[in-house]
C-alpha cells in the first residue's frame, strides 16, 4: 500500500508532520480527518513537496504576472456570487462551474477550473483552495475549512464575503482621500524641477546679457538661480542617493528584525502613527471575530491574524496573546501588558471574554476603528490638501518674485535708454 507524508493540524492550531498508508490521497486525507486532525498537505513519498501548489506555480508561468494576479475586489465579487449561489441551494460544484463560466478574468477562470477538478476529484473545497495559495490565504482556507467541518459553508462564505467587503471599503476610501494629495505633489516637484532646469538658467542668460556680468543681482534672486545651479548639478546624485536609500530601506525591512524597527517607527509618528495603529488593530479584531464567529479554533485564529496583521509589532503582541491563551489564560492580561492595544480595545475584550460574546466584542471594536481611520483619513486629508496648495503658492511666488525684480531693472533702462 503506498505510503504518504502529511502535515496537519490538531485542534489546538499546532503543525504535526508524518506518515500515512492508504490507497490515495483522499483516502490518506480521509483517515487523518478521522483522527481529528485538519489536513494541510499530503503527498506520495518521494512525491513532489510542493504538489498543492503545482496549479498555481504553472498559472504563472503560463501567463505574465499582471495577468496571474488576482485583485482583492475581484476576489471580493467571486466570494459574494459563490456565497449566494450556494445559500441558494445549488451544488458547490454546479456553482464553481457557473462561475467558471460567467468570469472574465484569465486567471480567476483558471484558478476556478482547476478547482473544479479538485472537487470533482474528490478534494473538499478548503482543500481545493489551498491549491492556489498566492489567491487565497490562510484566513479564506480556515474559514471554509470550519464551514465545511460545521455543515455550515454558506455561513462561512457570506461572512468571508462581509469580511472582504468591509476591508475592501476602507481600502478605497483611504486611496481615494490619499489620491489629490499625491497629486498635487507630484505637479509640486513636477513643475519646481522644470522651472529650476529649464525656465531659470535662460532667465539667468538674460540677466547676464542685458545687466552684465559684474550686475548685482537682488538677493532673492542670487537665491533662486544658486538653487538652480545645484539643483542641475546635483539631480542625478540626489535621486540615485533617495532611490538607494529606498533599496535599502525595503531590503532592511525583510529582515524580521529590521520589519520590527520600521513598524514601531511607523507607529510613533505623530498623527499618522496613530491612524495606522487603529488600521491595523481594526482589522486583526476583524479577522479574530470573523474567524471565531466561523469555529476557527482560539489559538489558530490568533495564529492567522498574527500573520495577517500588517504591522511587525502588532503581531509579535498577537503571538505573545497566542502564548498566553495556550498556556490557559484569557487574552485581556497579555494583551494589556503589551502595550500596543487603547484602553478601550483591552476593556471591551475583558467584557467580552466574561459575557462569552467576544467574537461580537471584536467585530463592534473593528467596526469602531474603521470609522475613526475613514473619520482620521478625511481629516488629514482636508487639512494636507489645501496645505500642498499654499506650499506650491508659494514656490511658484518666490520664483516669479525672483525673476520679476531684475525684469524691472532692465525695463527701467531699456526706458531711459
Amino acid at each position: 500500500m503506498p505510503t504518504f507524508n502529511f502535515t496537519v493540524k490538531d485542534a489546538s492550531g499546532n503543525a504535526q508532520e508524518g506518515t500515512v498508508e492508504a490507497k490515495n490521497i483522499e483516502e490518506a486525507k480521509m483517515r487523518l480527518r478521522q483522527s481529528g486532525y485538519t489536513p494541510v498537505s499530503v503527498t506520495p513519498v518521494g512525491g513532489a513537496k510542493k504538489k498543492k501548489s503545482v496549479l498555481d506555480m504553472n498559472l504563472s508561468l503560463k501567463m505574465p504576472t499582471f495577468l496571474s494576479r488576482v485583485k482583492p475586489k475581484d476576489l471580493t465579487v467571486l466570494t459574494r456570487q459563490l456565497a449566494t449561489l450556494v445559500e441558494s441551494g445549488l451544488p458547490l460544484l454546479r456553482g464553481l462551474r457557473i462561475l467558471t463560466k460567467q468570469t472574465k478574468h484569465p486567471a480567476l477562470q483558471k484558478i476556478l477550473q482547476g478547482m473544479c477538478e479538485s472537487v470533482e476529484g474528490g478534494s473538499t473545497f478548503s482543500e481545493a483552495l489551498a491549491q492556489f495559495p498566492k489567491t487565497f490565504d490562510n484566513l479564506y482556507i480556515n474559514m471554509t475549512r470550519a464551514g465545511e467541518a460545521a455543515g455550515s459553508l454558506e455561513q462561512s462564505l457570506n461572512r468571508l464575503a462581509e469580511f472582504l467587503e468591509k476591508a475592501q471599503k476602507i481600502k478605497s476610501k483611504v486611496k481615494s482621500a490619499m489620491t489629490y494629495p499625491v497629486v498635487v505633489l507630484v505637479v509640486a516637484l513636477s513643475l519646481t524641477g522644470f522651472l529650476m532646469v529649464t525656465v531659470i538658467p535662460k532667465f539667468e542668460t538674460l540677466f547676464t546679457d542685458m545687466l552684465g556680468k559684474n550686475a548685482q543681482l537682488p538677493p532673492i534672486t542670487r537665491f533662486v538661480v544658486g538653487l538652480s545651479h545645484n539643483f542641475a548639478e546635483s539631480a542625478l546624485p540626489i535621486i540615485a542617493a533617495i532611490a538607494l536609500i529606498i533599496v535599502l530601506v525595503k531590503i532592511l525591512a525583510r529582515t524580521p528584525q529590521g520589519k520590527i524597527v520600521f513598524d514601531a517607527i511607523k507607529l510613533r509618528i505623530p498623527v499618522f502613527g496613530d491612524v495606522i495603529r487603529k488600521s491595523s488593530v481594526g482589522r486583526s479584531t476583524r479577522t479574530l471575530g470573523t474567524l471565531m464567529q466561523s469555529g476557527v479554533p482560539v489559538l489558530q485564529a490568533l495564529d492567522i491574524v498574527r500573520d495577517t496583521a500588517g504591522n511587525a509589532v502588532i503581531s509579535r503582541a498577537f503571538q505573545r496573546i497566542h502564548d498566553a491563551v495556550k498556556e490557559g489564560e484569557n487574552m485581556t492580561p497579555s494583551m494589556e501588558a503589551s502595550k500596543q492595544f487603547p484602553a478601550m480595545v483591552v476593556s471591551m475584550v475583558d467584557v467580552g471574554e466574561e459575557t462569552g460574546a467576544l467574537p461580537d466584542m471584536l467585530n463592534r471594536i473593528a467596526n469602531t476603528y474603521d470609522g475613526e481611520v475613514d473619520d482620521a483619513v478625511e481629516a488629514m486629508t482636508s487639512i494636507i490638501e489645501p496645505l500642498m496648495i499654499v506650499v506650491l503658492a508659494v514656490i511658484v511666488g518666490i520664483i516669479v518674485i525672483a525673476m520679476f525684480q531684475p525684469l524691472t531693472a532692465i525695463i527701467g533702462q531699456m526706458s531711459g535708454g
